[in-house]
């Protein structure tokens, strides 16, 4: 028997109305490209996000047609977020630290862009790559008119300005909460990079997800700086969860020195920002050589790679921010797991809680998760045992099933599904014991490809185990993976001097010291 409640289906289209209609006068603040502080509203934004859908339409695009974005954090790059997916198209985030020919025009022509938006610092990048992307028929720079340049080199090369549409009333369309929202390439795998699919439905629950007490806590009485690049996994979803609240929302743009984000955390009294552990250790050492204090920053959460220890200390003690410690895939929406508190972890001396704010804490809601061995039976949770994590979802909640280009075509997508409708990721550590979901707290170990840096280990030669590598491919939050990875040998002396590999870095969790 079915409920009597009204079926609206999940849209993103839904997240803009809502921060419009009940936080309006919410503020957008943004560091420009240009250098000057950008200030509008989610009203505002709104309002510019409707005429960027009235703009699709006029180019005749079709349903789930790609427009892809080479863009820094800021307003228009938002505007995109919505505009395009609440239009029935999907937004292309591609990331611009990949190598130009091997990756980026590999990316776009895979994907059939159709449209690419981009930040004028982004021009020599476009130049590189526009002769190779036959798909791409129009270019846009996401820039005033009078800024454009005037020899770029660009065919049908026009201002973000320029081309957004007049009207300012748009009529959202209504379809499949699953259809795609955007899309996103991971470059963690072997071969060329596999494109995440996200759907609405998994958007918004992810949004929903994130917000809540026990993970970033967003509200709207709060400042939100993402220092995570919304050009890879959607700035770990803060772009969604912000409009869910309707917080004010701060944008860095390119200028990412410890100097300009400490500036931009004071003058716009931010009390939440998101970010990488190179991001913060600047931030850091400027603050401590000029000997500054946050007079409104409560918490952070931090995740890509494992954040020092020393980092932690630091911000939990001299400058009283609560480090919130996460792990995730870009499969995932992206977030797995975020480290708070318990009520019995309040009681326990610093040293103790410090042990348990290293590791990455609980699943968020919607995820499950489990460790399984080479024939797929499940390992104990006592934090020994190794084997493949597998995570999932709740009715396809933010976890991706298979990878591919048109989920409605079986000949063009080849998705990879997953065993019992699981993510795989390679070869983690068991989970502990306390990590059950009632207790719950994982320790996913940090960046195993770090240790590729070492000259010594990047000579060894990999091992091998029917024709096939095993890499241990650890994608983090927010970070595009490094494809070498590492290997783990399976023979012989390989077999040795991996394991003693593993111990090393086993000493380095346990004692990080």
């Amino acid at each position: 028997m079915l409920g009597l409640m009204q079926d609206q289906p999940l849209l993103i289209s839904l997240l803009i109305e809502v921060a419009e209609r009940h936080n309006g006068d919410g503020e957008i603040v943004s560091r420009r490209v240009e250098g000057d502080i950008h200030r509008t509203t989610w009203g505002g934004i709104a309002s510019r996000v409707r005429q960027v859908a009235n703009a699709l339409d006029g180019e005749q695009l079709l349903f789930s047609d790609r427009i892809a974005t080479l863009a820094w954090n800021g307003y228009r790059h938002l505007e995109l977020y919505y505009g395009v997916s609440g239009s029935g198209r999907v937004l292309h985030t591609i990331n611009p630290r990949l190598h130009p020919d091997d990756q980026i025009a590999w990316i776009a022509n895979h994907a059939e862009d159709q449209i690419l938006c981009f930040d004028l610092s982004f021009l020599p990048l476009v130049q590189a790559v526009h002769a190779r992307c036959p798909t791409i028929r129009k270019w846009i720079a996401l820039c005033d008119a009078d800024k454009l340049p005037a020899d770029s080199g660009i065919p049908n090369l026009v201002s973000y300005e320029s081309w957004m549409g007049k009207p300012t009333d748009y009529d959202w369309p209504t379809f499949d909460e699953n259809l795609a929202s955007s899309m996103c390439y991971t470059s963690g795998t072997t071969g060329n990079p596999k494109a995440a699919l996200y759907s609405h439905r998994s958007t918004l629950l992810h949004a929903y997800a994130a917000a809540l007490p026990d993970v970033m806590r967003l509200s709207a009485r709060d400042s939100v700086l993402p220092v995570v690049p919304m050009f890879h996994v959607n700035a770990w979803g803060i772009p969604y969860s912000a409009a869910l609240v309707g917080c004010k929302i701060v944008f860095p743009g390119p200028a990412l020195d410890g100097k300009s984000v400490f500036e931009l955390i004071e003058s716009e009294g931010v009390t939440f920002a998101a970010g990488v552990p190179t991001v913060w250790q600047m931030m850091l050492g400027h603050m401590q050589a000029n000997g500054l204090k946050f007079s409104k920053l409560n918490r952070t959460v931090i995740g890509g790679s494992a954040c020092p220890p020393a980092m932690i200390t630091a911000f939990q003690e001299k400058f009283n921010v609560e480090v919130l410690h996460a792990w995730g895939m870009t499969e995932m929406s992206p977030l797995g797991t975020l480290c708070t508190l318990k009520n019995k972890h309040l009681s326990l001396p610093p040293d103790a809680q410090l042990q348990i704010r290293m590791k990455q804490g609980r699943a968020i809601f919607g995820v499950d998760m489990k460790i399984v061995d080479g024939d797929g039976k499940e390992l104990p949770w006592d934090g020994k045992a190794y084997g493949d994590l597998l995570v999932k979802g709740p009715d396809r909640q933010g976890i991706l099933q298979g990878r591919g280009r048109r989920s409605t075509d079986p000949r063009r997508t080849g998705p990879r599904l997953v065993p019992h409708g699981r993510c795989r990721h390679h070869r983690r550590r068991g989970l502990p014991a306390d990590h059950r979901p009632q207790q719950g707290r994982d320790q996913v170990r940090r960046r195993m490809d770090q240790l590729d840096r070492d000259r010594e280990h990047r000579r060894r030669a990999p091992g091998r185990r029917h024709g096939r590598l095993h890499r241990r491919v650890p994608s983090e939050v927010g970070r595009a993976p490094d494809h070498r990875g590492r290997e783990e040998a399976r023979c012989g002396s390989h077999a040795r001097r991996a394991a003693e590999v593993l111990r090393r870095q086993d000493r380095q969790v346990a004692d990080p010291g």
